[in-house]
């Protein structure tokens, strides 16, 4: 009898050791893995970045010569009479008559006053202008993963502190109920040990829903079945050696919003070059091989054929277009100068938003410090407290006072961790610098 007891205990923990690890531990390693390959506007900005770099060709500067090649076939049936000066006339019913045409025709502009070469130039920026926007995509959404992820983390945190207190207020209950038999107590103690002990799993079960929520929404970023259940890791180190002046230098190299901002401008410049380039003469070479063919049933000339070689040029020079010309320039140099404006706006917003930031930071750590004395603090008074309930030394009061101030210590550490580390998410999102 001994065995078999032996044995299903046996069955039950590995069923229980089996269904514990068929649940995932995610790593933030493998959320920001996930997250790059599946989440969907990464997938978007991948492929917009891919057709910016597709775009840039030679060919689609103007720079390559195009050739067509071109067939017509014209058919007709009529009826026709002709009458010559003698007054002669023939006639003919449904005369037939065809003309084929077809052949190779080649141009090239081989001078457009360098427009050309500055639209290969200006494909070339709005690719990176591509990369810049896919980089944005991908630090916001790695900000988005991260910032989920120790969300996650935290409400885990906060349920084991509710576990701990429920396990504290069953206690109390036990001691009071014990101290009612033996007429030490009150029911009204009892009572309200109970009622205590319920309004902890209301918390707990509210809690629950928190954090399951928050699987959800972490899935959601990773582009993933929103059932999949996971476990985070409880650790949560937050890099206190940030310095701002290095956070700046490398937002003024990196930041994916003042680069746009810098090549924006380029773009705007090369703009001005195609514009200016109206002001010179457009040179294009033609040339082609074509072959035709005719045949007409009345007439002096019942077939006629020729094919040959032909090539030549042609320039135009804009003389006078109602002074578009010179508003064009205007207007290009007017965006060049609004692109230098919001390239400065860009830098000021940009240290702001650090500066801002970094003052949170320095604050969080310090919170960091001073929570977690706090909770060493409330956890030393709890043991205290919950000494002296045992013996019956202080009143219920004073010890859901000490037991609701330790669960607040432990949350507010774990807030404490919390916005540090979204603080150095931040941090590092402005200065490009989030390591995925």
């Amino acid at each position: 009898m001994k065995t078999k007891i032996t044995l299903i205990s046996l069955v039950l923990f590995l069923f229980c050791v089996a269904k514990s690890s068929a649940q995932e531990i995610l790593t933030i390693e493998d959320a920001m893995k996930i997250a790059l390959e599946n989440n969907f506007e990464i997938k978007i900005a991948k492929n917009n970045s891919t057709i910016s770099e597709t775009n840039v060709t030679v060919g689609n500067a103007g720079l390559l010569p195009t050739a067509t090649a071109n067939i017509v076939d014209n058919n007709s049936v009529t009826n026709s009479t002709q009458v010559r000066q003698d007054g002669t006339s023939t006639t003919l019913n449904n005369a037939k008559n065809n003309s084929l045409t077809y052949g190779v025709s080649l141009g090239w502009t081989v001078f457009d006053g360098m427009r050309m070469f500055a639209r290969y130039d200006q494909l070339k920026e709005l690719q990176k202008l591509g990369d810049a926007e896919l980089k944005r995509t991908v630090l916001m959404k790695i900000g988005q993963v991260n910032s989920a992820y120790y969300d996650l983390v935290q409400q885990q945190h906060q349920l084991s502190a509710l576990d701990t207190t429920i396990v504290i207020s069953k206690q109390r209950v036990q001691l009071a109920q014990n101290r009612f038999t033996i007429g030490k107590a009150s029911k009204l103690e009892v009572l309200n040990a109970q009622v205590d002990l319920n309004t902890d799993q209301v918390a707990l079960l509210r809690q629950k829903e928190s954090y399951k929520n928050a699987k959800i929404l972490l899935n959601q970023y990773l582009a993933r079945d929103p059932q999949i259940d996971f476990t985070v890791t409880d650790l949560v180190t937050v890099d206190n050696k940030l310095v701002l002046i290095d956070l700046m230098d490398l937002a003024k190299k990196q930041n994916p919003a003042l680069e746009a901002q810098v090549i924006n401008k380029r773009i705007a410049e090369l703009q001005l070059k195609q514009v200016k380039a109206s002001r010179y003469p457009t040179v294009n070479l033609t040339s082609g091989y074509n072959f035709s063919e005719s045949q007409s049933s009345l007439g002096f000339t019942s077939e006629n054929s020729s094919k040959g070689f032909n090539y030549g040029f042609n320039a135009s020079l804009n003389i006078f277009d109602g002074l578009n010309q010179h508003r064009n320039e205007k207007v290009a140099k007017l965006q060049i100068e609004n692109s230098q404006i919001a390239i400065e706006q860009q830098s000021m917003i940009l240290n702001t938003q650090l500066s801002t930031a970094f003052q949170t930071y320095l604050t969080n750590l310090e919170l960091i410090d001073l929570e977690e004395d706090n909770q060493a603090i409330a956890k030393q008074n709890l043991d205290i407290t919950l000494d002296k309930f045992r013996i019956g030394t202080i009143t219920t009061l004073d010890f859901r006072t000490a037991q609701l101030n330790y669960v607040n210590a432990k949350v507010r550490y774990s807030n404490a961790q919390y916005e540090a580390k979204l603080s150095e998410i931040a941090l590092k999102e402005l200065a490009g610098n989030i390591n995925f």
